[in-house]
Formats: structure tokens, C-alpha cells, sequence
């Protein structure tokens, strides 16, 4: 069963960072183009960053310039480096796969207050 394992979220002032970690089962990681995911309260999930397995990446226009996504395959981990949070960067954030299937983790919350 694949398992998605998400971390590193938290309560951060405006103007913080946080490094989010997800580390998945199996092969996901290397095989895979991957991605990071933001739901917040009464929206929709969105993807924010996505990284090829060659390392090429793509953001959300939201969060360009201030997030950094990054893979270890040898971990199978992928990570998302948040600077100069904002309170719309409040939600949930997940990592899953950018194709399909998708597998989902539990999440980790991400709370940055206005």
C-alpha cells in the first residue's frame, strides 16, 4: 500500500518560512514527477509546486519567488522550502504525484495568521 507521509508544518508569523518534508512508500518519488498541494478552509486543492524527474520545476503564480521544491530520490522524499509567508498561504499542504494515480497522506497544516 502506497503511504504519502507529510511534516514540517506549523503556526509561523508573517514573514516566516517552514520547510515541509514528505516522504513516500515505494518507488513514488523516484518514478514519478511530484508535487505539492495547498487546500485551504472552503477551497478547492490546488497544486503550488511541482518538480519532473529531472528536476525541472513550476509554481503557482501565488507562490513564485518565495517557495522552493526540491527531491532526494535516494530518501524518496520531496520538500517544499517556504519563505515570506503570508496568511493566504494558510491550509493544508500535501505532496502527491503530479500524474495519476494520486495518493493522498494526511496532510500537514500550515497556519500563518493576518
Amino acid at each position: 500500500q502506497v503511504q504519502m507521509v507529510e511534516s514540517g508544518g506549523g503556526l509561523v508569523q508573517p514573514g516566516g518560512s517552514l520547510r515541509l518534508s514528505c516522504i513516500a512508500s515505494g518507488n513514488i518519488v523516484r518514478s514519478n514527477a511530484m508535487g505539492w498541494y495547498r487546500q485551504a478552509p472552503g477551497k478547492q486543492r490546488e497544486l503550488v509546486a511541482g518538480i519532473t524527474s529531472g528536476g525541472i520545476t513550476n509554481y503557482a503564480d501565488s507562490v513564485k519567488g518565495r517557495f522552493t521544491i526540491s527531491r532526494d530520490n535516494a530518501k524518496n522524499t520531496v520538500y517544499l522550502r517556504m519563505n515570506n509567508l503570508k496568511p493566504e498561504d494558510t491550509g493544508v499542504y500535501y505532496c502527491s504525484s503530479l500524474g495519476l494515480p494520486r495518493y493522498w497522506g494526511q496532510g500537514t497544516q500550515v497556519t500563518v495568521p493576518s
